[in-house]
C-alpha cells in the first residue's frame, strides 16, 4: 500500500463479530475464558492486549514499515520503556538539543540507575565515533529537534553503529511517517509523542513505538505489559482515528509552515530562523534527502533579543494560541526557555542555542493568509 491508503487501512480489519467498519471501543479490563488458561479470543486482560489498542498499535507498525507497534499512556512513557532495555553501567548518546522532558527523564531519573548520558550534535560521524565505547548501548536521536530544528543524518548514524550491539531510537514527533522513515533508514525504534500530529487534535495524551523486527517488538511488549504504561482503549481509539487524517493534515501543515517560515525569513524584526525547507537551513540538503516536506515546526528569535519583546508578541497574538504542545490542528506558540525547555539549565540552553526569545511555533491547517496577518499584528504590538 501507499501512504495514504495504509493510514486508513494499514493493518486494519472489520470488527469480525458485527462488521463494524471502525474497531470499536473496548471499554473492559478482562476477557472471559473457555476453561482456565484457555481464551475465547487470544484476548485475556487489557494491560496485556485489548482489541482497540491493538489496531492502533497494527496501525503504527504500517505507517512506519515496522515488525511491532506499542501504544503507550505518553510520549515520556514511551521513552521510559526503551531506557528500561538497558542495565546498569551502559551509556546513552542522545542529540545535545533535546526535548525538555526528554533531557529531565534522562538526567534526572534514569541517571540515578547509574545510566550514563552523553549529548552531542551528530554534525559528523567522527564527533559520533569519539564518543562511542564499548558500552554504548543506546543512540537517541530527535530529528528535526526540539526547538531548534537541527537534522541528525539517521543512515550516517545507523551505517556507523553497523554491527556493533547498539540500538539506534528515533523520535518522529515533529516529522511523522508521512514526511520521514527512521527505520528505512536504518533505525531499530521509532518513538512518537502521539499527542502531537499522530493523534493530531490537541485531544488525547499518547505515546508510541515501533519496532523494526519481531524479535525487538516481544522485548518492548513485554516492558509495556510489565511496567504497565499502557494506553487506553479510548485514547486508543482517538489516535486511530487521527492516523486516518494524518497525510491530509501533513501537507497542509507543510504547506502552511514554508509560507510562514518564508515570511519570518524577511520580516524586519525577525533575527534568525529555524526551519528545515528554507534554502537558508545549514542542512538544507540533508532535509531535501531524509524528508519528503518540512513539517510545520517553525522557530525564530528577535533582532532586539530581548525576551519582552517575545513575551509581548505572544500575549498579543490571537488565531495561534499561547500555550505548549505542538501538531494540533490549530495553531501554537511558546516561549520554550519559559514554557517546553524551563527544565533545561540556563547554562545548557545558552550552549545551544535556546535564548530567551526563541518562539516556537507550531503551525495548524487555518489559512495561511490569517496566520501571517495574525503574526505581523503581534509584530506591530512591539514596535
Amino acid at each position: 500500500m501507499k501512504f495514504n491508503t495504509k493510514v486508513i487501512h494499514g493493518g486494519q480489519h472489520h470488527e469480525p463479530a458485527t462488521g463494524a467498519v471502525n474497531v470499536p471501543v473496548f471499554l473492559t479490563s478482562t476477557f472471559a475464558q473457555k476453561s482456565p488458561g484457555q481464551l475465547l479470543s487470544g484476548y485475556e486482560y487489557s494491560r496485556g492486549a485489548n482489541p482497540t489498542r491493538q489496531a492502533l498499535e497494527d496501525s503504527l507498525a504500517s505507517i512506519e514499515n515496522g515488525a511491532r507497534g506499542l501504544a503507550f499512556g505518553s510520549g515520556l512513557a514511551a521513552i521510559d520503556c526503551v531506557l528500561k532495555l538497558l542495565s546498569p553501567g551502559d551509556e546513552v548518546i542522545a542529540v545535545d538539543d533535546l526535548y525538555g522532558g526528554s533531557y529531565r527523564m534522562f538526567t534526572r531519573l534514569f541517571e540515578k540507575y547509574q545510566l550514563k548520558f552523553t549529548f552531542i550534535g551528530f554534525d559528523n560521524v567522527e564527533e559520533l565515533e569519539s564518543v562511542i565505547t564499548d558500552k554504548t548501548k543506546l543512540i537517541w536521536l530527535e530529528t528535526p529537534t526540539n526547538p531548534l530544528m537541527k537534522l541528525v543524518d539517521i543512515k550516517m548514524v545507523a551505517d556507523a553503529v553497523k554491527g556493533k550491539d547498539i540500538l539506534v531510537a528515533v523520535d518522529n514527533t515533529f516529522a511523522t511517517p508521512y514526511i520521514q522513515k527512521p527505520l528505512d533508514l536504518g533505525a531499530d525504534i521509532v518513538m512518537h509523542s502521539a499527542t502531537k500530529y499522530l493523534g493530531g487534535h490537541s485531544d488525547v495524551i499518547a505515546g508510541a513505538l515501533i519496532a523494526k523486527d519481531v524479535e525487538l517488538g516481544e522485548k518492548l511488549h513485554f516492558i509495556q505489559f510489565a511496567s504497565g504504561g499502557i494506553l487506553g482503549p479510548h485514547d486508543s481509539y482517538l489516535v486511530l482515528r487521527g492516523i486516518k487524517t494524518l497525510a491530509l493534515r501533513m501537507q497542509r501543515h507543510s504547506d502552511n509552515g514554508f509560507e510562514i517560515a518564508k515570511f519570518l525569513e524577511n520580516h524586519s524584526l525577525v533575527e534568525k530562523i529555524y526551519y528545515p525547507g528554507l534554502s537558508s537551513h545549514p542542512q538544507y540538503d540533508l532535509a531535501t534527502r531524509q524528508m519528503t516536506e518540512f513539517g510545520g515546526m517553525v522557530s525564530f528569535t528577535f533582532k532586539s533579543g530581548k525576551k519582552e519583546d517575545a513575551i509581548k508578541f505572544l500575549e498579543n497574538i490571537k488565531v495561534f494560541t499561547l500555550a505548549e504542545s505542538l501538531g494540533g490542528v490549530e495553531s501554537l506558540a511558546n516561549l520554550p526557555a519559559m514554557m517546553t525547555h524551563a527544565s533545561i539549565p540556563e547554562d545548557k540552553r545558552a550552549v545551544l542555542g535556546i535564548t530567551d526569545d526563541l518562539v516556537r511555533l507550531s503551525v495548524g491547517i487555518e489559512d495561511a493568509e490569517d496566520l501571517i496577518a495574525d503574526l505581523e499584528q503581534a509584530f506591530n504590538s512591539i514596535i
